[in-house]
């Protein structure tokens, strides 16, 4: 009865199993092809043919079994072989990495005694070859940043290597090295001493490249005919400058081009080699502190003719404030001195002309000849009244530009204080650079205003005295004038 319920279970398990691989044939095959078997899935409808089935199964897979162990009792001997071969090799690799130690050894212990026999044989000539690393390291570097090696290029590299060979303990400097330093020394100290002319290449300032002319003045500087020229170390070339220094050293260069052999002439000489010249360079011009009259506009920086000074916007009010100043004094005293040359002609001269104040003031006497002295006076007065403000036009107005401009300055002072504190508050005073733009707008508006305020007080003053000259002409003319009409007419004066 268990026998019976077993190999019912077990019929029902593998039509089960037999389904299930019949209904999955299809997709597995559609995806990639199945791997040959001799195994076949057959549906049994009988309990006696599934019996069958699984026996011809059993069979199949045990001669599948036998075959694989026949196939490999035949590469046994194969395997055999090949482990053999490996165990062989083995071996010899081995003994001729005995070998090899050995050999090392031995030849370790030889490098000793051929690394002390050289080190006693060397004597004190190890010091030797450390002091020529030494001296070829350091003149490498004094070669690199020479002016010299714009006329001797490629000196370090030769340098460098010689000192590389001196580092190494294996290597010795031949005699030939010794003496190229020793000669490389002494033209160095030689040419340091000499004013040389030679052409060379030029770094021009966009970007290219030209052979220029050029005198080097010892180890200092070097210049060409439009100024000094700069030494590179970085790329071991001369570079034009971004900007000359001042007329008073760029205007000796010319002549330094020009002079012949053995002339003497008068040179602007940088004895720290680059430094000061550099400071030159970079040191503010009275145009980097004033700006452009529309630097700043075309940039839209601001709204003001020269605000993109270092004064800013406070002074370029200063600056438009004096040039008007300026203008208005000039005016002035041109007009005041030609109307002052016309009134000396018409004091020589009895007509009168209305070209000039006193000939007009005599015209109204002309015209009132015949009036009492009282009326007389009123007249002459109310033609001088008349007079007045032709003469005083718009010096009023340079007064008060020679006042303001002081205080338009201390007002920029006031404000680039005010900056300079604040930038201390921000990053405090260990730089002080982050300081100087501010100092700065106070110095500069400070001297702008006194630049504005000195000579139009001065032109004020001119142009104030001219006109009160002219002013008292015409009072002293009316005076006589009244004086003589009445004597004439035997009127008592008062």
């Amino acid at each position: 009865m268990k026998l019976n319920k077993f190999l019912i279970a077990s019929a029902v398990a593998l039509a089960a199993q037999f389904a299930v691989a019949e209904e999955a044939a299809v997709p597995a095959a559609e995806a990639a092809p199945a791997p040959a078997s001799d195994l076949k899935v057959v549906q049994q409808n009988s309990l006696d043919g599934l019996l069958e089935a699984v026996r011809q199964a059993k069979v199949v897979e045990s001669r599948e079994h036998s075959q694989r162990e026949a196939q490999f009792a035949r590469d046994k001997a194969a395997q055999q072989r090949m482990l053999g071969e490996a165990q062989a090799q083995r071996r010899g690799e081995e003994s001729r990495s005995e070998r090899l130690e050995t050999t090392f050894e031995a030849n370790e212990i030889k490098i000793g005694d051929l690394q002390e026999a050289l080190d006693k044989r060397l004597g004190s000539l190890r010091e030797l070859f450390g002091v020529l690393q030494q001296v070829a390291g350091d003149t490498r570097g004094q070669f690199e940043g020479s002016i010299i090696s714009a006329q001797f290029p490629n000196r370090g590299e030769w340098l460098n290597e010689l000192a590389k060979k001196m580092g190494k303990s294996s290597q010795l400097a031949t005699i030939e090295e010794m003496e190229r330093l020793w000669f490389e020394l002494q033209r160095e100290m030689t040419e340091s001493g000499r004013i040389v002319k030679f052409t060379t290449s030029v770094q021009l300032l966009n970007g290219e490249k030209g052979d220029r002319e050029v005198v080097r003045a010892g180890s200092f500087v070097i210049a060409g005919e439009d100024g000094y020229v700069q030494f590179d170390p970085s790329s071991q070339a001369l570079v034009e400058l971004p900007r000359q220094p001042s007329g008073q050293f760029t205007g000796t260069t010319g002549d330094l081009i020009d002079a012949e052999k053995g002339e003497v002439t008068e040179f602007g000489l940088d004895p720290t080699r680059g430094s000061l010249l550099a400071l030159q360079v970079d040191k503010d011009t009275w145009a980097d502190r004033i700006g452009s009259m529309m630097g700043g506009i075309s940039k839209g920086e601001c709204w003001l003719p020269w605000c993109d000074g270092q004064g800013e916007e406070v002074g370029a009010v200063i600056i438009i404030v004096g040039i008007i100043g300026i203008l208005l004094s000039i005016e002035r005293w041109i007009t005041l001195t030609l109307m002052g040359n016309k009134v000396d002609a018409q004091k020589k001269s009895s007509t009168p002309n209305s070209d000039n104040p006193l000939g007009r003031v005599l015209k109204v006497y002309e015209e009132n000849k015949d009036v009492d002295l009282e009326t007389l006076e009123l007249k002459l007065g109310e033609a001088i009244l008349a007079e007045g403000p032709k003469l005083t036009k718009n010096i009023n107005l340079i007064q008060v530009i020679s006042v303001v401009a002081p205080l338009l300055g201390l007002l920029g002072t006031v404000t680039g204080m005010i900056l300079t504190f604040q930038q201390i508050t921000l990053f405090g005073t260990g730089d002080p650079k982050v300081m100087a733009s501010g100092i700065s707008q106070a110095l500069v508006t400070t001297v702008e205003g006194l630049v504005v305020a000195i000579p139009t007080t001065l032109l004020y003053a001119v142009v104030a005295a001219k006109s009160r000259g002219i002013m008292h002409v015409l009072e002293e003319q009316s005076a006589g004038l009244i004086a003589e009409h009445a004597e004439r007419s035997g009127q008592p004066l008062g």
